[in-house]
């Protein structure tokens, strides 16, 4: 990426770390309660096949994540925020309906999330990636919420 060459340009004089990161999951705003919202409406489902891959990371993983890359000198260049857990449209819509005691029955199609989403939804729905944190648990980050499940039960406890 451009942006990420020019980045590292700065890397002689200074530590760069490039943060990378997945859909991030809060109750409170980004992409999930618009995501919910059709589940709410018993009307969730995947999104065309659902095999596409979702990493995704808790919101208070991301923030402690980015405050250990301040913080820890040996991390450098690149750096995957994304929880070690990714899954596909189907298991991300299917831990969704559990966490809100709701059917994952009806396919959301691509243009409505484009509606909801704008150009978040190519870029993290319909596009998706299997990124892992191996940096991170390599030097030593240790997540709270390394699976969807306990991920998704703490925002809708």
């Amino acid at each position: 990426m451009q942006w990420e060459t020019a980045a590292m340009a700065a890397a002689w004089v200074t530590r760069t770390v490039l943060l990378r990161t997945g859909l991030v999951l809060d109750g409170n705003g980004g992409a999930l309660p618009k995501l919910a919202l059709p589940f709410r409406l018993f009307a969730g489902g995947r999104v065309g096949s659902g095999n596409q891959y979702w990493s995704w990371i808790h919101r208070e993983d991301w923030v402690r994540m980015v405050r250990w890359a301040i913080d820890t000198e040996m991390v450098k260049g690149p750096l995957n925020l994304t929880a070690p857990g990714p899954v596909t449209n189907r298991e991300f819509t299917q831990a969704l309906a559990r966490a809100l005691h709701r059917p994952a029955i009806a396919p959301a199609p691509a243009f409505a999330l484009r509606f909801l989403l704008g150009e978040m939804a190519d870029a993290m729905i319909l596009n998706g990636r299997r990124v892992l944190p191996a940096k991170a648990e390599m030097k030593g980050f240790e997540f709270r919420y390394p699976d969807l499940d306990s991920a998704l039960r703490q925002i809708y406890q």
